[in-house]
């Protein structure tokens, strides 16, 4: 065993394996390296000190994995076809709001009437999540229909509000029955689009902020962030040369 040896060994990993895999078995060659010196260091004194680098990962962007602005629209239509209408209003809202999902299951008939939801923090700090016109009368119009008029918007079949895990769950079974990658269908995700949405139409990240209850406005710059998918596209219409 050479340095030039483990070299050649760590560059035959690169070419054959991921990452993640190339980095486990370097962890484990560096320990056994280790283990000879230690035990016999006059005969490894060669290899002393000497460790095999490791191969640096390729962090996804956060953004591939948010919702689509074509598969959020598809969801919502293919939701309301087939009259899943509370499962609709669920993806609406914290799609056109932003909420979180601890928050989603706090709205009430009497909220959409206000036009917002007000949350206090355990220090007392003020949170408001405003409901866009339409989609509080349109959700108002759902519920004179089913009739309710009053008390939490999203119920389970015991008429106790949804869980939060509830509504993940669920999520998930709606992006698999309508082919929609899981991996972008999760509560956070919609507020993600929220985010990504408005500064599409309004590119206020401090006004986003605040409509995100975000209180350092660097977390909110995360949405800035372009996917890969939306990378390449900028790229293929941008570079003609």
């Amino acid at each position: 065993m050479s340095i030039e040896n483990l070299s050649r060994f760590r560059s035959d990993l690169i070419r054959k394996y991921r990452p993640s895999t190339v980095n486990l078995r370097i962890h484990a060659m560096n320990r056994f390296i280790r283990f000879l010196t230690e035990y016999d260091r006059d005969l490894w004194l060669p290899l002393a000190g000497f460790r095999l680098r490791s191969v640096k990962l390729q962090k996804k962007s956060f953004s591939d994995t948010v919702i689509s602005k074509k598969d959020y629209e598809y969801m919502k239509r293919r939701l309301k076809k087939d009259k899943k209408i509370m499962w609709y209003f669920v993806v609406r809202f914290l799609g056109a709001t932003g909420a979180r999902v601890s928050e989603l299951t706090q709205i009430k008939v009497e909220h959409l009437e206000l036009g917002y939801l007000d949350l206090y923090s355990k220090g007392g700090k003020l949170r408001r999540i405003y409901f866009p016109d339409p989609l509080a009368s349109e959700a108002l119009a759902w519920c004179g229909t089913i009739g309710k008029k009053s008390g939490f918007l999203f119920v389970n079949r015991q008429g106790r509000p949804i869980s939060s895990r509830g509504i993940r769950w669920q999520l998930k079974h709606y992006a698999r029955l309508y082919g929609i990658n899981e991996e972008t269908v999760y509560p956070h995700s919609f507020r993600h689009r929220f985010a990504i949405n408005f500064l599409a139409k309004f590119n206020d990240i401090s006004l986003l902020a605040d409509l995100l209850g975000h209180e350092n406005i660097e977390t909110t710059r995360i949405y800035l962030t372009k996917s890969g998918k939306e990378q390449q596209e900028l790229l293929d219409e941008l570079i003609t040369w």
